[in-house]
């Protein structure tokens, strides 16, 4: 599964989730009657798949500052084109953002969250080149467009602006303003997107929405809709060991026949990093990193064991490649710690020579990349003086540390009037969405939910896409599955999501 993944309602929430909107009496002509606007879906196909395909095959990584810019300057273009009157490119200490509006003169306002950069790629992993965004034939799924970035989020985002562009096409006008901020550096941990949202003409326009969302493929391959209530937080830091910051061991690779007589920075690095966890690799065992973590409520736990009965625990496993979970815990335990633990994860270890045969050297550097996911109540800059209190402590305050991107938790009730609209949208189309407390993923949702927004956000949208972060990542624009929406389904979702946002 991926960040964006899980997820199903307790009986306690249920009901709440279930209570109707305004009656279907009180709804205007033009609210019911979409055919329209299904017909211009249709008839612009061909041209939103190629909106999405000229998106794939600008590179955008921020990782490797490549095609950033060029990519900003293309969603922008893709803004204009879509309606949006005001569109801005905003500068930060990093990557550019984007602050746009979209004034239809409606009661209500939406806020919109978009990326633009991508993950990284190796073409070598991939059976389609990751930019060339070509359709493929898969009998299981039908046609879907293999390309970095064709889930994680061009191709859902590529389909809101769809919706955008078959309303206006239909003679009609949006039933609810937008105000959209997007960022060019998400997969780095955001690290410059409060400069763009914090800016007074920013969170003036943030301030009149009645909630913010990011467009998502939310169906599995049965056909369930998955759903979050918020994310976990996240740091991503470098560990790095050296010679010369240590002040033993070399300051510059040498024969490794000189280890016999000199400590290793590398070997300093592993002491350091298994003290950060328990013997078994499983919990963190940073002093004060996790204090200020919320118990799981009677609440969430309700949802957590709805889910474990509605969702499959083989198909869970298989789609990850795993036989067991942690500890071999139950299902619904499983779900619990993927719920609500933080974690300290090691994303990577470089040291010394890594190329084909041996080179026998004594590396005078190694670093570790970790990511530490944070739970409620958890905060970002908390956790970063925790591990550098931790490595102090232990004889390790010679390592650097370096927080590359990161961000608190956020959270939203399960009865905002933003999550009980994308709810009557599924329910309208026969889906009973299933809802967890949070995304054991991450997104910056902290800075819609925290100070001075306090905002309900989250995601949504009909749609299916794999392979997030990982080669033949995918997303579906003709289904053969009965059960999943190819890419017009997902546009009609976000047209009925933007008119059930104007009822509510």
């Amino acid at each position: 599964m991926d960040r964006r993944t899980f997820l199903q309602c307790a009986a306690t929430s249920a009901a709440a989730l279930a209570l109707p909107h305004a009656s279907t009496a009180a709804a205007t002509a033009e609210e019911r009657d979409f055919e329209p606007i299904w017909t211009q879906i249709t008839k612009l196909h061909d041209e939103a798949v190629q909106r999405l395909q000229e998106w794939i095959h600008q590179p955008s990584i921020a990782a490797e500052n490549r095609g950033v810019s060029e990519g900003c300057d293309l969603t922008i273009r893709f803004l204009r084109e879509a309606g949006f009157s005001d569109v801005s490119k905003i500068p930060t200490n990093g990557q550019p953002g984007i602050f746009a509006t979209l004034d239809s003169g409606a009661p209500r306002t939406l806020g919109l969250y978009f990326m633009y950069d991508v993950k990284q790629v190796d073409p070598a992993e991939w059976s389609s080149p990751p930019w060339d965004a070509k359709l493929v034939e898969k009998p299981e799924l039908g046609t879907i467009l293999v390309g970095r970035g064709a889930v994680n989020q061009k191709g859902p985002e590529a389909s809101f602006i769809a919706a955008l562009h078959a309303i206006r096409a239909s003679g009609r006008k949006l039933p609810v303003n937008l105000v959209l901020v997007a960022e060019g550096e998400e997969e780095i941990g955001s690290p410059h997107f409060p400069q763009i949202v914090r800016r007074p003409e920013v969170l003036a326009a943030l301030k009149k929405c009645s909630g913010i969302f990011m467009p998502s493929a939310e169906q599995e391959l049965d056909g369930k809709v998955l759903m979050t209530l918020g994310g976990k937080g996240v740091v991503e830091c470098e560990l790095v060991s050296s010679g010369e910051k240590w002040g033993r061991g070399p300051r510059k690779d040498i024969h490794s026949s000189n280890k016999a007589r000199l400590d290793s920075p590398a070997w300093h690095l592993v002491e350091a990093l298994v003290t950060l966890v328990t013997p078994d690799g499983n919990d963190p065992a940073i002093e004060g990193f996790a204090d200020k973590a919320r118990p799981v409520s009677a609440e969430a736990k309700a949802m957590i064991a709805t889910a474990a009965r509605r969702l499959d625990e083989a198909v869970a496993k298989k789609q990850m490649g795993v036989e067991h979970w942690v500890h071999d815990v139950s299902w619904e335990e499983a779900l619990e710690l993927w719920q609500s633990r933080p974690t300290v994860n090691i994303e990577g270890l470089v040291g010394g020579y890594t190329g084909p045969g041996g080179k026998t050297i004594l590396p005078h550097r190694a670093v570790a990349k970790l990511d530490l996911r944070l739970v409620p109540d958890m905060k970002a800059s908390e956790a970063l003086v925790a591990l550098k209190a931790h490595l102090a402590k232990h004889g390790f305050g010679d390592i650097e540390v370096n927080m590359t991107g990161g961000y608190d938790p956020n959270s939203t009730p399960a009865n905002a009037a933003l999550i009980r609209a994308q709810v009557a949208v599924y329910k309208g189309d026969g889906i009973d969405p299933i809802i967890l407390p949070r995304s054991a993923g991450s997104w910056p949702g902290y800075v819609f939910t925290g100070d001075p927004l306090h905002l309900a956000a989250g995601h949504f949208g009909l749609g299916h896409g794999n392979g997030a972060h990982a080669p033949d990542e995918y997303y579906v624009i003709e289904s053969k599955n009965p059960k999943v929406q190819g890419m017009d389904g997902a546009v009609r979702s976000f047209v009925k999501y933007l008119y059930e946002v104007a009822k509510a």
